[in-house]
């Protein structure tokens, strides 16, 4: 045993505590759901897309928007100097239904500037969200996130799935890395700490975006069009979260290492513009991960208080798999239970990668 070992210990058992202390807060996802509201009328959706060269995949999209099951809606589609056949296929389908308009940006462009030229232009009060890659799981989508609103209630937060893809580790860690996101960003919301939503899956109130001002005070920024509008908009009262697996909507994700690293990039990039209290809370999150394997494995090699060091990994090993897999049978990723413990220090280990790689050279594309 060193001099050090003491230090190493009671360290370890400190981050144990704290790591443990964010797991239970985020078990309240894991509760027993309100019941949704049973609404006697319903209000009209205007469903809010913004697309850049989506011509495989708008058409399977907008087909099964259109068969949703809610009787008053309408489809905002906004081509966003796309140089495949995306706006001809836009179109196409507003020629054949009242109920889809396109606008095509002509001197601005982004998804922000999109979504700003789709929310003037909706007709409705209540605007859902979803990119072009994406699909509804059911024809129950809008019914299910609008039954989430209230009188207070001006913004609703989904879940953006991904395709599973057997035999691929890529793929169980975008799922695992997508589960974490959605148990930390509904739990802060059920806590009444909203911080954050995903483009995926989102809903909120035409008179929300035009009270704050939309995305002017992150404008600088290309990615934000989600997770900063949110962080800035939202308050204690004013958000609900929707897990109904009807209401999810599930995405193509990314099939090489490459493309997915450039991608979580970009979301990380933008963290540093949040609400501070937010950053403190997912930066002690994140560094209690951390701490956590590399104060165990440096506990390990000083074979020092070696027994109870070992019964603090297994207890917050044991502890957190639960929460990880009461949430993964939630939002019916149960394929990732048995390797959740293992995905963990993976993810981990390249989240740190990721923030080196964005404090070296600045991330400078959006898509």
């Amino acid at each position: 045993m060193t001099f050090l070992s003491p230090f190493l210990f009671y360290s370890f058992l400190l981050i144990c505590c704290i790591n443990l202390g964010y797991f239970l807060y985020f078990s309240v996802f894991n509760a027993e759901e309100k019941k949704e509201n049973n609404n006697s009328h319903f209000d009209g959706i205007s469903i809010i897309i913004c697309a850049k060269n989506e011509a495989a995949h708008l058409l399977g999209l907008i087909e099964k928007l259109l068969f949703q099951d809610y009787p008053l809606f309408e489809i905002v589609l906004i081509n966003d100097h796309s140089s495949d056949a995306s706006l001809s296929i836009m179109q196409d389908f507003e020629k054949r239904n009242a109920n889809i308009s396109v606008f095509d940006l002509k001197s601005s462009t982004g998804k922000k500037a999109g979504i700003t030229l789709g929310i003037k232009n909706a007709q409705y009060e209540t605007l859902v969200f979803t990119d072009a890659d994406c699909l509804p799981a059911s024809n129950q989508w809008l019914k299910k996130m609008s039954a989430a609103f209230s009188r207070e209630t001006q913004i609703v937060l989904g879940y953006g799935a991904y395709k599973k893809f057997k035999g691929s580790v890529l793929n169980k860690l975008i799922r695992f890395e997508t589960l974490l996101t959605a148990l930390q960003y509904c739990s802060y919301a059920l806590r009444k700490n909203p911080y954050m939503g995903v483009g995926r899956n989102l809903a909120y109130s035409k008179s929300l975006f035009n009270t704050s001002g939309g995305f002017e005070a992150h404008n600088h920024v290309k990615p934000g069009d989600d997770d900063l509008f949110v962080n800035q908009n939202a308050t204690p009262t004013n958000v609900a979260v929707c897990t109904k697996p009807e209401a999810f909507t599930i995405s193509a994700p990314k099939t090489n290492w490459r493309d997915w690293f450039i991608q979580k990039r970009r979301h990380v990039g933008v963290a540093h513009l949040y609400l501070p209290k937010h950053q403190l809370q997912l930066g002690m999150f994140y560094t209690s991960q951390l701490l956590f394997f590399i104060l165990f494995a440096l506990v390990l090699v000083t074979q020092g208080y070696l027994l109870p060091a070992v019964g603090l990994f297994f207890t917050r090993e044991l502890y957190v798999w639960r929460v990880y897999a009461k949430a993964a049978k939630k939002l019916k990723e149960q394929d990732l239970i048995f390797y959740s413990l293992l995905l963990e220090p993976f993810l981990v280990s390249l989240q740190l990668l990721i923030f080196i790689t964005n404090t070296l050279v600045k991330p400078r594309r959006w898509k």
